[in-house]
């Protein structure tokens, strides 16, 4: 059954509310490396579809503040699709490292080199095209195609998510409203600006309509608002009961040699952090598993490393050994500080590589 608006019953037309948002986004937009803003727009200026689509990948999950500082290592190293396309795998895993969601680094590299290699390095401009590229879902796939390409596609993030609950009042959990909520945005889309208004709402829900302490008196939406007038933005959206996330155990083994090298392995493509480098154990779950790369004699400092992923948490056991220099591992390969970066680490790892390295200097001391 269709959703009707309310925006009739306060006297404004869906594209009256579009043409508010636009008026408000022309003097509030944000500044990020990636945008091309209105004004910019107006003169005639047009956004590069390979770094919006290396921008939208990026933010997946994760905050503007984190990204921005990867998103410019990125540009600067890679430029362009095709430079992207022909970089290394471990070159592009380790710019990552600290991002997370690996496997978005994985299929970065996929769908560059499906865009440079099947066609010439030219996104596609249409939804259904994006669609099939890899690691490219709905999301991106409407977010490339309005704000690149200027087509009406309905972009919705979270923060649109808050905006359409609050501004129609749905009262159902997010789980629940999610098809009501796409389908307020849009009918709200325009035709013209399309790529503007994406970004517009965005920006509305990220610094106007937050999620906590909104500031309802500078949103240009606040009169037609239903949670404003009922008293219930601070109530929406609903959302569903967390469920608890579940704890893994593992012991990571960080073996040195008098040389400055450590013992590393590649993990397996697929899987959590796939692709990256990592210290040498057996496989995370109930119980913390004991599985030495090397005989060494095998140091507990007894100090664990915690660290929380999407689906679970980790508690990370350390054991420290130092190896002698004619010993072989059976697993990974020691790596000399010019073959391995701190930075080239995932999160958990370099947590891990932090302390065994203050511990092997002490140690050596």
């Amino acid at each position: 059954m269709p959703v009707k608006s309310n925006s009739r019953a306060i006297g404004l037309r869906d594209n009256q509310l579009s043409r508010l948002l636009l008026s408000w986004y022309d003097v509030h937009a944000r500044e990020m490396p990636w945008r091309v803003g209105p004004h910019l727009r107006l003169a005639g200026v047009v956004p590069d579809p390979y770094r919006i689509w290396l921008s939208e990948i990026m933010l997946q999950q994760t905050t503007i503040a984190s990204v921005r500082a990867y998103y410019l290592r990125f540009i600067e190293r890679w430029p362009a699709i095709g430079d992207l396309a022909d970089a290394e795998d471990g070159d592009v895993l380790a710019e990552w490292a600290g991002l997370g969601y690996y496997a978005r680094a994985r299929n970065l590299l996929k769908c560059a080199r499906v865009v440079q290699g099947e066609m010439a390095g030219v996104f596609p401009d249409n939804y259904r095209a994006l669609l099939d590229l890899p690691g490219i879902g709905p999301y991106t796939a409407a977010a490339v195609a309005a704000i690149a390409y200027d087509h009406p596609e309905t972009v919705v993030d979270g923060n649109v998510e808050r905006v359409m609950a609050r501004y129609f009042a749905v009262l159902d959990t997010i789980d629940i409203a999610k098809p009501v909520l796409v389908e307020h945005a849009r009918r709200l889309t325009p035709k013209r600006r399309a790529g503007d208004y994406a970004q517009a709402v965005m920006d509305l829900g990220a610094t106007v309509c937050t999620p906590k302490s909104p500031s309802c008196g500078a949103c240009p939406w606040q009169a037609g608002c239903r949670a404003y007038t009922q008293d219930l933005v601070a109530e929406l959206p609903r959302r569903k009961t967390k469920t608890v996330k579940p704890t893994r155990y593992g012991v990571a083994y960080l073996a040195y040699r008098s040389d400055g090298t450590w013992l590393l392995e590649r993990r397996a493509d697929k899987g959590l952090l796939g692709g990256m480098l990592g210290w040498p154990g057996a496989a995370w779950g109930d119980d913390a598993l004991e599985l030495p790369p090397v005989a060494a004699d095998w140091i507990d400092p007894e100090v664990e490393v915690k660290h929380t992923f999407t689906h679970f948490h980790l508690r990370l056991a350390l054991r420290i050994g130092k190896v002698s220099q004619g010993i072989k591992p059976e697993i990974g390969t020691f790596l000399t500080p010019n073959q391995f970066q701190r930075s080239d680490l995932p999160t958990v790892m370099r947590k891990a590589y932090d302390i065994a390295s203050s511990h092997a200097e002490t140690h050596e001391m």
